[in-house]
């Protein structure tokens, strides 16, 4: 590759970032009758439902202040803009999105009144990176407190995340899950500047060890999304249950914590693991990645198993460019270019604007919605930049 083909590549994902993503979320998202977000968005931007998402307001506040506080330098005439979006949402999360016991609520009604209990952690995930990064902004300490009391609140919920809402009865078929070690993997370094060295250095310790030792499977080479509170495999639909994006998108958050120690076993680890995934997952009769696999081959539980979702594909970007700048291995790049013509041929709409989510194994697309429940302002805008930034360092 030459640099002015890395150049093309950088240009593509800053402008669909800069010119197209974000401008879609900051005409189409803002309440500014009752504050927060609209994130039900139809192909047009249109709001066809107002219930309000915690995790995906707290997402949004982050997207906004990354922007603010990475980009904001070399673009400042929309700085202030950014900044009033983030001031925006966060305003409505302070209001309303916490419970008495300061655990983050699943959603509210428009207006912020809860709808949802604060069953799901990851409520209390995104808060915490949300207003660890606009306290980076502002240098509020009320939003520094936020971040930091909230990520403490979670590392004290770890081993029984949903609490009182959990559904399993106990002591049958204790599970526990990939996706929480993975979201700690980033959640540490993005508000290490909030936290004490050694409780950065513990949570790093530990969250490595459960994604490349506990959940890893060295007979079957790929990562479990369950396995048991011991790291035994459960011979069940939960226990055999792969999510390959997780297991991707975890492996950049590797990649990150690698360079941060220096320590190149680690970071060749997880390129191999990503290559591994990706090609175990790749749907060799349409293309792209499916959602979920049984790791026995027997037929998920999930009946969108083989759909292709939006933030699989460009997590995988973001861990094939990363893989490839930091280790030059030429089969990062090579599937690169061959999972970038995929996803960039169909999940982004030249007629309105943003992404698309949802597309059938056909790579057909399935719900025209740009946002919902589960879809917001946060996968693609940060792939977009994660992107941009490693194409235009190559």
């Amino acid at each position: 590759m030459t640099p002015s083909a890395f150049a093309q590549y950088a240009t593509q994902y800053r402008d669909n970032l800069l010119n197209d993503v974000i401008p879609f979320w900051q005409r189409f998202s803002p309440d500014q009758e009752h504050g927060g977000f609209f994130t039900c968005l139809d192909r047009t931007g249109k709001v066809y439902d107002t219930d309000k998402f915690i995790w995906l307001q707290a997402r949004q506040v982050w997207t906004f202040s990354m922007l603010y506080n990475r980009v904001g330098s070399s673009r400042p005439e929309l700085k202030a803009d950014w900044l009033a979006m983030a001031q925006l949402g966060a305003d409505f999360l302070m209001k309303h999105g916490r419970a008495e016991d300061g655990s983050w609520y699943f959603s509210t009604t428009r207006e912020g009144k809860p709808l949802v209990q604060p069953y799901n952690i990851f409520s209390d995930c995104f808060a915490t990176m949300a207003f660890g990064q606009l306290s980076l902004a502002t240098g509020n300490d009320e939003q520094a407190h936020l971040a930091e009391s909230t990520f403490r609140q979670i590392l004290a919920r770890r081993e029984n995340p949903k609490g009182a809402w959990k559904k399993a009865v106990p002591g049958t078929r204790p599970l526990k899950n990939f996706a929480l070690p993975m979201i700690l993997c980033n959640l540490a370094l993005e508000i290490e500047h909030l936290l004490d060295k050694p409780l950065v250095e513990q949570t790093i310790d530990e969250c490595i060890h459960e994604v490349m030792t506990v959940f890893f499977d060295p007979d079957l080479g790929l990562i479990r999304e369950n396995v048991t509170p011991d790291g035994h495999i459960s011979d069940s639909f939960d226990g055999r249950l792969l999510n390959p994006g997780h297991a991707i998108e975890a492996m950049w958050f590797i990649m990150d914590l690698a360079v941060r120690m220096g320590d190149r076993s680690l970071l060749e680890r997880a390129v191999q693991i990503t290559l591994d995934t990706l090609a175990y997952a790749w749907d060799t009769e349409h293309g792209g990645i499916l959602y979920f696999m049984d790791a026995n081959g027997c037929p998920p539980q999930q009946l969108e198993w083989d759909q292709k979702l939006w933030w699989v594909h460009v997590e995988t970007l973001i861990s094939l460019l990363k893989g490839y700048q930091l280790t030059g291995n030429q089969a990062c790049w090579e599937w690169f270019e061959r999972v970038h013509a995929y996803t960039w041929s169909r999940f982004p709409d030249p007629s309105n604007g943003e992404w698309f989510g949802y597309l059938n194994r056909r790579g057909e697309v399935l719900l025209p919605l740009k946002g919902g429940k589960w879809k917001g302002c946060y996968h693609v805008p940060r792939a977009l930049y994660q992107c941009w930034q490693v194409l235009d360092k190559l």
